[in-house]
């Protein structure tokens, strides 16, 4: 984990030995480094450019995340949800979540702006392929203490993004 970028990133280096591969640390990993930029308030991605393994595991985690983001009750209530409410939600990039919701083909871009088009059928469906095995971090058992930076100088601090984000 990285406690300060310049760049954003919020994990350096994933290795997963391969007599541990394809059991789901290395999303357990990219998942408790999520929930650790939760903590910080502040969005991330990982270090780049994104090794093939990477690249698969980093686009499934964030599928998962997102779609998830998408079914909780607030999202489901909310008439739009904005790409800045699902960076504050997920603390993924707005980069990465762009290429997510293309990739998942969920996302239009209208009229000069992005669209989330998925009803919540279309969401739980695609969820189903998302659903991996492996350990899940519980966040509500973490206890770490963030290394808070001025939001003035932090450029991917939420409060940053999104003046009026609650806690």
């Amino acid at each position: 984990k990285e406690k300060f970028s310049e760049q954003g990133y919020n994990l350096a280096c994933i290795l997963t030995l391969p007599s541990y591969q394809r059991k789901g640390y290395g999303k357990f990993i990219i998942e408790f480094s999520y929930e650790l930029s939760k903590k910080e308030k502040r969005v991330g991605s990982p270090e780049k450019p994104l090794s093939d393994l990477g690249q698969v595991s980093y686009r499934s985690f964030w599928a998962r995340a997102l779609l998830e983001a998408l079914q909780t009750p607030a999202a489901l209530q909310q008439d739009k949800l904005s790409l800045i409410d699902l960076a504050c939600i997920t603390s993924i990039k707005i980069e990465d979540i762009i290429l997510t919701l293309n990739y998942l083909g969920i996302i239009k871009y209208v009229g000069g702006q992005h669209c989330i088009y998925a009803t919540p059928e279309i969401v739980t469906e695609k969820l189903k392929q998302f659903s991996g095995r492996g350990p899940r971090v519980k966040a509500d058992l973490i206890h770490w203490a963030p290394l808070f930076v001025d939001v003035k100088k932090d450029k991917w601090a939420l409060k940053s993004k999104a003046h009026d984000f609650q806690q």
